[in-house]
């Protein structure tokens, strides 16, 4: 007799057992045909399944969805990754070192940041996730303010009210971090339906990872993104990993995350993640797609996950060491630096000579970062602040309890 049997999704290699990665479907550079970015939905279905990639093995820039940028827009976003880099290193030293309470690098996955950054208006607005770094120093952020916020000092952008990586900038249009998974996306889809009300050319663009994709924030964002021809990117970063669960867990292992766009009645476009070229291809299609008022379109980001998922976590408990390796698609930053020295634009000399810049340049703003305190020592956010934007207008028990503290501190000073 016939029994059902429960299915239980299984990571390809556990620790010390060989790294596998055959079931990553990958596709030759330049294979992926480009259609218009106004194409039918049955037009598009294909991107959902196959690879957009760019750079071939040899990094020169092949096929349709080659974006043609000039030398200096190139060496530009490597000098973005390379810095973010250098600060995911340093930032991750000093959490090793006592210095801070926590941190979250981003290595191996720059170029899913960076490249999108640059191929959107500076006008566009972002509602990050916790590991997009990038996005904030591609938009020209100091490194010193991201240092500040997580030592939650004196200059902490958040005032003291949020963990540390949780960064934002209304200057920058980039919306504030949630630690909440997934909430950003039907934010994300919010706003950019405000945006096409009030008219305006600006467009959206949210980023979430694949374990997030199984809470139901990501299911109510794409209806209403859909449903409203919402001006919006969705990106999906698939790393492979949602802190020690792999990406089958939340659904990667029948059907790509690119294929619920279809399911939802927009493009879903599956890219290579590690493929700076590719991602900017991607992310200026469904811009022009957005800005033209057909809708959203869902992105994945086929990428990996080389750092630990944070400071509080050991990957060597739940997947081969050195795994990241053995990556099919490789290290973005080295990719660009290979198609660089392919056009005759980049050299080992001009590698070493900024790794030591960045590195000189981040050491010397952790030096001021500190100045406006740390984690032992001052100076100190004033206590007034955590009575300042809660409300438009303080409520009277707010008033009270302000008036309370200020009591309360001075007759600490007096004693």
């Amino acid at each position: 007799m016939m029994r059902s049997r429960l299915h239980v999704p299984r990571p390809p290699a556990r620790p010390g057992e060989k790294p596998d990665f055959s079931y990553v479907a990958v596709s030759p550079a330049g294979a992926a045909a480009r259609p218009d970015p106004n194409a039918p939905l049955n037009e598009t279905e294909f991107l959902s399944r196959e690879m957009v990639r760019v750079l071939d093995d040899k990094g020169r820039a092949v096929g349709p969805w080659n974006p043609h940028l000039a030398a200096a827009d190139l060496e530009l976003g490597l000098r973005h990754m390379m810095l973010t880099r250098a600060f995911d290193d340093r930032m991750h030293r000093a959490q090793r070192g006592g210095k801070i309470t926590f941190y979250m690098k981003s290595t191996g996955e720059e170029a899913v940041s960076v490249a999108a950054n640059m191929a959107l208006k500076p006008s566009d607005m972002m509602f990050p996730a916790y590991r997009n770094q990038g996005l904030h120093i591609a938009r020209g952020l100091k490194i010193v303010d991201l240092m500040c916020q997580l030592l939650s000092n004196s200059r902490d952008m958040c005032k003291g009210r949020q963990l540390p990586v949780m960064y934002h900038s209304a200057e920058s249009n980039l919306f504030s971090i949630s630690g909440n998974l997934a909430t950003q996306f039907p934010q994300a889809v919010g706003w950019a339906m405000a945006a096409a009300i009030k008219g305006e050319d600006r467009i959206c663009s949210t980023w979430l990872g694949d374990g997030s994709t199984a809470e139901a924030d990501f299911h109510y964002a794409l209806l209403f993104a859909q449903i409203y021809k919402a001006p919006v990117i969705l990106n999906v970063v698939n790393n492979q990993w949602a802190i020690s669960t792999f990406q089958t867990f939340a659904g990667g292992e029948g059907r790509s995350f690119a294929s619920r766009g279809p399911g939802y009645g927009m493009p879903g476009i599956r890219v290579d993640g590690n493929d700076f070229l590719a991602v900017y291809a991607v992310t200026q299609w469904a811009a022009e797609r957005a800005r033209t008022g057909a809708g959203p379109t869902l992105i994945e980001l086929v990428t990996y996950r080389a750092a630990p998922h944070s400071t509080s976590d050991d990957p060597s408990r739940y997947r081969p060491k050195d795994e990241e390796k053995s990556w099919p698609l490789g290290d973005p930053i080295e990719r660009l630096q290979g198609h660089l020295r392919t056009l005759g634009a980049w050299s080992d000399e001009q590698e070493q000579a900024l790794a030591k810049e960045y590195e000189e340049h981040v050491n010397q703003a952790w030096k001021e970062a500190n100045t406006y305190g740390t984690l032992t020592d001052g100076p100190q956010l004033d206590p007034e602040t955590m009575f300042q934007d809660v409300f438009k207008e303080q409520t009277p028990n707010l008033a009270r309890q302000r008036m309370q503290l200020a009591q309360e501190l001075k007759e600490r000073a007096q004693k």
